[in-house]
């Protein structure tokens, strides 16, 4: 038995690094606070010129060694004037750490980006963005348990040696990696706002293999967005997200890896005057085929705490126990000094309100 859950786990593990390789990105349960991950054209939309967001994720500790991540974005909102028309220019940074398994597989990435919002009728917004950077992948190959490192006819005893005979060409690659988003951003009335956009990772396909004599590109990822915040009353406000990714090869066949994720959340003021800004969100999201995440947020002033937990629902349910990962946030969101006198006045794009 000791043999078979031996083997169980080296699979398990396995398919877990090649799924963090090649199937799809690192990301977190609460991504409407990592708009970058979504798609580089959501920067931005949010009301406030300034926003630093700080993410820590902890997954899969019931079945193996932790996968844990680690996210820090920023955005920041310039107004400007082109050919006498106001836009906005919006500058951001997506850092993203993310170590994976026994092998600790590990994602390193530091992503720069730019969104230039163009208004294109009142309260509405078109946003085109660019977001490139570099991008590291490695692992620890002493770390692995390969079959080779087991003795013979022994019902599974392990050799004393510490490492397997398997030799690794490389393990780290480095690359380049770009991608592009297009948003729509408007607000119906006063008390309704929304957006959808389309975003494109991984442009260029870049080369992530290890081994010399493999060459593995990874596959561009296609994304859908859409945002709906409705003001239900005075104190109360309604907030819905939804992401699709679908992964495609270098010439935009459909690979057959998609995901998708959707939340509803309530939003309710705690504080009855605008100065004062206080309030709580809870609402519950929902990761196809995977993951049913509860989430509750705690706005205080300037700055927001979030934390959310995924009860797994897929094929590893039994072996996690439906354990799944424990995610908590922490974000800072302001005004320059020189535009808190006048908000309403400021033509940029916002979302959720004056609360958010």
């Amino acid at each position: 038995m000791k043999a078979l859950y031996k083997i169980v786990l080296i699979v398990f593990i396995a398919m877990q690094m090649h799924a963090a390789a090649f199937a799809q990105d690192v990301g977190f349960s609460q991504f409407y606070d990592q708009p970058l991950l979504r798609n580089p054209a959501l920067a931005g939309i949010f009301t406030g010129d300034i926003r630093f967001t700080a993410s820590y994720r902890n997954q899969w500790q019931s079945v193996t060694v932790p996968y844990r991540t680690f996210g820090l974005s920023s955005e920041i909102k310039f107004p400007m004037q082109i050919m006498g028309r106001d836009l906005t220019l919006t500058t951001g940074l997506q850092l993203l750490r993310d170590v994976a398994g026994t092998s600790e597989f590990s994602t390193t990435q530091a992503m720069p980006a730019l969104n230039l919002s163009i208004p294109v009728a009142e309260n509405s917004f078109v946003s085109v963005a660019f977001m490139g950077g570099l991008m590291q992948q490695r692992f620890d190959p002493s770390k692995l348990v390969l079959n080779d490192q087991f003795v013979a006819n022994s019902n599974g005893s392990f050799t004393i040696l510490p490492y397997t005979s398997q030799v690794f060409n490389n393990t780290s690659v480095n690359y380049f990696d770009l991608s592009a988003g297009i948003s729509y951003s408007t607000s119906f009335n006063e008390n309704t706002d929304f957006y959808a956009g389309a975003g494109l990772f991984h442009v260029t396909s870049p080369g992530v293999g290890f081994f010399d004599a493999s060459k593995i590109l990874l596959n561009k990822k296609i994304a859908f967005n859409i945002g709906l915040s409705a003001r239900v009353d005075d104190r109360n406000e309604l907030i819905l997200y939804g992401d699709y990714f679908g992964r495609y090869d270098k010439d935009f066949k459909y690979v057959g890896i998609s995901s998708f994720q959707a939340g509803l959340m309530l939003h309710h003021d705690l504080s009855a005057f605008e100065d004062d800004d206080k309030g709580i969100t809870a609402g519950v999201l929902y990761r196809l085929d995977d993951a049913i995440i509860p989430v509750v947020q705690l706005h205080l002033a300037k700055f927001t705490i979030g934390a959310s937990y995924d009860v797994n629902i897929s094929k590893l349910a039994v072996a996690s126990q439906s354990r799944g990962g424990l995610e908590v946030t922490l974000s800072f969101k302001s005004l320059f000094q020189y535009r808190q006198s006048d908000l309403k006045g400021v033509v940029c794009p916002q979302f959720g309100g004056r609360r958010r």
